[in-house]
């Protein structure tokens, strides 16, 4: 065989080892029609309940006859945080407020520098509308049932291509003080329909 076209073939093989080594270089094989597209149904929101913002009845009545409400820094903006207060010092405007929720104080949850904010165990301050993640630091087995929809109730769809949900916040249920929920006993099963 001569040189040159040896020298030929030996290029022809090396260009086709080259295209099947380089996918992008390669001839396209044939393509299968690809099926047609699922399209996602739309995803209604998941809300949940911002609890508004803890307010003192001070015990005068406005002209309607409605009770003064004021807020937690109305009255904590001139006196400074004590923080060995116990429920039942509590003998001005927090009359009645029972305590029951573990060994801490009032600062334990409420922030010192602001009283109408709360404050995480690393010292980040939140608002009483994020609660749910002080609550959480603590009670991280509810938080994650709540996570995935097996504690706290809601309303609305669990199919969210039906229509929105709403969830529920901690405070709906627990009083935040005293946190323990009533003992219930169970209810007979739902009948189910006759068709």
């Amino acid at each position: 065989m001569n040189r040159p076209l040896l020298v030929l073939l030996s290029v022809a093989a090396l260009s086709v080892v080259a295209l099947v080594a380089w996918p992008g270089l390669a001839p396209a094989a044939p393509v299968e029609p690809s099926p047609t597209p699922r399209v996602q149904p739309s995803r209604h929101p998941v809300t949940i309940r911002e609890p508004l913002a803890p307010r003192v009845r001070t015990g005068a009545l406005d002209r309607r006859g409605e009770p003064v409400e004021v807020q937690c820094s109305v009255c904590h903006s001139s006196r400074a945080p004590n923080p060995n207060t116990t429920a039942e010092d509590l003998d001005e405007f927090h009359q009645g407020l029972r305590f029951a929720h573990g060994s801490g104080g009032c600062l334990s949850c409420h922030d010192s520098r602001s009283y109408d904010a709360l404050h995480l165990a690393g010292g980040e301050s939140l608002p009483f509308t994020q609660s749910i993640r002080l609550c959480g630091q603590c009670h991280g087995p509810q938080l994650r049932d709540y996570r995935h929809g097996a504690h706290g109730g809601m309303r609305g769809y669990w199919d969210l291509t039906r229509g929105p949900r709403v969830r529920n916040h901690c405070v709906d249920c627990h009083d935040p003080h005293a946190p323990a929920y009533p003992k219930v006993r169970p209810v007979f099963p739902p009948q189910k329909e006759a068709h």
